[in-house]
């Protein structure tokens, strides 16, 4: 063949390409857009960037996947891409229904193993991650023996316009309206900022006691975690909540029944219409933190609110009232072991995040009548449990005593002897120690030994709460939560050394 025959075959076969790829094969049809073809696949669809690696946590076998991510790290995978993909990971594979618990811890333990990270050594921060990647391969095996759910694409025409976004996700909250609070869910992520997202969920986190306390605990981690990753990937993040958020365990729908979890609400509204002007500001009063203390241990749910409403009108600050609610959520941890009062300090935790974040003063004081209110449920849900101690958190005093207390000693007693454990932490916090190396100790103990989302959970709440909490008040309420932490003779987790040699 001649150059110029060469040539003019080349020409000739591209222009039958061009034309070729010009026109469409068959006239008269619409494209078909990604979006569709992203739909079609009947799952939703994360950011391009984080879409494989979500996809690698969602498809490795959890025997390899800890190996898999610490291969990919060390050839320079960032924290903050692995954090990003186990929350959405989580959100798009685990169904947060029956219960926002159980199977979902997955997702509401990943914010408090970031916060776990970020108070360790350099050398251990990888550790509770690594931790958390495996909780999620239980809790996907979970939900797929649970019937395999996964988020599906939002229904893109229904998604309400920016004007319309608030009304829209408000009236889909107070009708419990699962398919109408999804598509405002998204339209929230893509028009509105964090902060006023924030706002919008929290009015609607403690208004009900189903799945105790885990709507608030899932509205704050998921919020904070969303903070560090980055806003671009709200979107699933805040359907899942939406969904959770609208949980109602099976009841007849909430918005038109007088069902007893959403009691409280209803009472503590009329009660925040009483607030004097300036509630907000008040004196601090250690009188007041006790007033309310025995009202929490004996009385209903509406005195605990209706207590809390009486102090603030005599001008007694909500950081004494906090500091009431914190002792009292410690208080139950020392009455009675178990998941309920480890609940009472996780979800008092939450509902505080939230009180210090949000600026709509109506949600402010809904959020810590609802915290009292909520004290109190805790206690008789423990009552149904089994017996309850009559411990207080007052008779914990720190004693200076010949016998040197170290804080091995405190972990030595840790799951034996409980209240001397508590004792013991108050001599190493009042002597000399200090709380910053208990609270070291207690880490990496949980690094070491814990075996559920809740020792991260609890823990992680514990050692940021007893910064909230007055300095007067603060040892007493950190030795009551050595109550549900993890002692020296706790067995080891066995996924350590695995995960060592896997970033090794």
């Amino acid at each position: 063949m001649t150059d110029h025959s060469r040539r003019r075959f080349l020409w000739s076969a591209s222009t039958s390409l061009s034309a070729l790829t010009a026109r469409p094969l068959i006239a008269g049809l619409l494209p078909v857009s990604d979006e569709q073809l992203k739909s079609a696949s009947g799952v939703v669809q994360l950011r391009p960037e984080i879409e494989p690696l979500v996809r690698l946590i969602e498809e490795t076998p959890r025997q390899r996947l800890l190996e898999e991510i610490g291969s990919r790290i060390q050839k320079g995978l960032s924290y903050r891409e692995v954090l990003a993909a186990l929350l959405l990971a989580g959100v798009r594979n685990v169904e947060p229904r029956p219960a926002v618990g159980f199977k979902f811890h997955a997702v509401l333990v990943v914010n408090s193993a970031h916060l776990a990270s970020l108070s360790s050594p350099e050398a251990d921060r990888w550790l509770p991650i690594f931790w958390a990647l495996d909780e999620f391969k239980s809790s996907q095996a979970k939900d797929v023996k649970e019937g395999n759910w996964t988020m599906s694409p939002v229904d893109e025409a229904g998604i309400p316009s920016a004007g319309q976004v608030r009304d829209s996700f408000h009236h889909s909250m107070q009708r419990w309206d699962v398919a109408q609070a999804d598509v405002a869910a998204a339209g929230v992520a893509r028009y509105l900022g964090a902060t006023e997202t924030l706002e919008l969920f929290a009015a609607y986190a403690a208004r009900d006691f189903r799945s105790i306390g885990h709507k608030a605990i899932f509205l704050a981690n998921g919020w904070r975690t969303l903070q560090t990753i980055g806003w671009g990937h709200a979107e699933p993040v805040l359907r899942s909540l939406a969904y959770a958020m609208l949980n109602h365990n099976g009841e007849p729908n909430p918005a038109n029944n007088d069902l007893e979890p959403d009691r409280a609400w209803k009472r503590n509204l009329e009660l925040a219409g009483t607030f004097r002007d300036g509630w907000e500001s008040g004196l601090p009063t250690l009188a007041a933190t006790d007033e309310l203390l025995k009202v929490l241990r004996t009385s209903s749910a509406d005195d605990a609110a209706t207590c809390v409403t009486e102090l603030v009108n005599r001008n007694v600050s909500p950081q004494t009232i906090y500091d009431g609610l914190h002792l009292a959520a410690g208080e139950l941890l020392m009455r009675q072991s178990g998941i309920v009062s480890l609940h009472a300090m996780t979800t008092t935790n939450a509902l505080r995040f939230l009180y210090d974040n949000v600026a709509t003063p109506q949600t402010r004081k809904m959020l810590l009548l609802q915290n009292a209110s909520f004290l109190v449920l805790f206690r008789e849900a423990m009552r149904a449990r089994g017996q309850v101690g009559e411990v207080e958190i007052d008779s914990l005093q720190a004693i200076e005593t010949s016998d040197a207390v170290t804080v091995d000693s405190v972990f030595d007693s840790v799951g034996k002897q409980p209240f001397q454990a508590a004792e013991r932490a108050m001599n190493v916090m009042a002597f000399d120690q200090g709380a910053e190396n208990l609270m070291h100790a207690a880490r990496r103990l949980i690094f070491l030994k814990g075996n559920d989302a809740h020792d991260y959970k609890f823990s992680t709440a514990a050692m940021e709460d007893y910064y909230k909490v007055r300095p007067e008040m603060r040892n007493r309420f950190l030795a009551a939560c050595t109550y549900s932490l993890k002692g020296n003779g706790s067995p080891d987790n066995k996924l350590v050394d695995r995960i060592r040699a896997a970033l090794g």
